[in-house]
C-alpha cells in the first residue's frame, strides 16, 4: 500500500499545498498536532505504524522531511527503520527517497538527508549554546538580574515559554515572519522581539 502523509501544527492550519497529485496513493493521512509529538504516536501516525506492523505498507510520502518529526535522532531512526523494512520513503521537497524503484538503497538521497540532518542539529545546539553563553556572560559583566526594567519577564524566562519556544524552532527551520506568524499564531512584534532576544543573548 501507498500512503501520503501530511501534518500542519494546528486545527486552523491549511495544508492544501501538502496534499498534491494524491491519485496513486491507497490512504492520505493528516494529522494536525505539533511536530515534536512522535511520528506513531500521533492520531494519523499510528494507524502508518499498524499498516507497518501488519506488514502492508510499501510507500509512505510527505511534502518535507519535517512533517515526520523536529527532532534529527528520531527521524533518522525512522529513516532507517523503513529502509531495513524494505518501505520506501520519499519526501517531495527537497527531492529524496531512502529507496530507489529498484528497491536499493539511493545513494544520494541518504547522504544528502545525513548533511542535511547534521546542519539542522549544528544550527540548534549553536542558537541554544549561544543564548546560555551569553546569559552566563550578561551575569558576569553585571548587566544580567534576570528581570529588565520595564518588562514583566526576565530574558530566561521569556526564552523558555512554549510559544517562544515554537517560534525559535520555526526561526531554525527558515520560515519566513509570514509562515511563523501563521503557524504560531502570533504577530510580526513578537517573532522580531524573539529574534532580538536571539541576538541580544548571543
Amino acid at each position: 500500500m501507498k500512503v501520503f502523509y501530511s501534518r500542519v501544527s494546528t486545527e486552523e492550519q491549511n495544508d492544501s499545498r501538502q496534499l498534491l497529485n494524491l491519485k496513486e496513493f491507497d490512504y492520505v493521512f493528516t494529522d494536525k498536532c505539533s511536530g515534536s509529538i512522535p511520528l506513531f504516536e500521533r492520531p494519523k501516525g499510528s494507524q502508518i505504524k499498524k499498516l507497518i506492523d501488519n506488514g502492508n505498507l510499501s510507500h509512505v510520502e510527505v511534502h518535507s522531511i519535517d512533517r515526520l518529526g523536529r527532532d534529527t535522532i528520531s527521524v533518522l531512526q525512522l529513516w532507517k527503520d523503513l529502509t531495513q523494512k524494505g518501505i520506501r520513503l520519499v519526501c517531495r521537497n527537497p527531492n529524496f527517497q531512502n529507496l530507489n524503484d529498484e528497491g536499493k538503497t539511493d545513494m544520494f538521497s541518504e547522504l544528502m538527508i545525513s548533511i542535511l540532518s547534521t546542519m539542522s542539529d549544528f544550527e540548534r545546539k549553536m542558537i541554544r549554546e549561544r543564548q546560555r553563553e551569553g546569559i552566563e556572560r550578561s551575569k558576569l559583566e553585571g548587566k544580567y538580574r534576570g528581570r529588565q526594567v520595564g518588562t514583566s519577564e526576565s530574558i530566561e524566562k521569556f526564552l523558555s515559554k512554549p510559544k517562544t519556544k515554537m517560534i525559535i524552532k520555526d526561526i531554525e527551520n527558515g520560515y519566513t515572519t509570514q509562515e511563523i506568524s501563521f503557524r504560531c499564531r502570533c504577530s510580526f512584534s513578537t517573532i522580531d522581539k524573539v529574534k532580538n532576544t536571539i541576538l541580544i543573548s548571543g
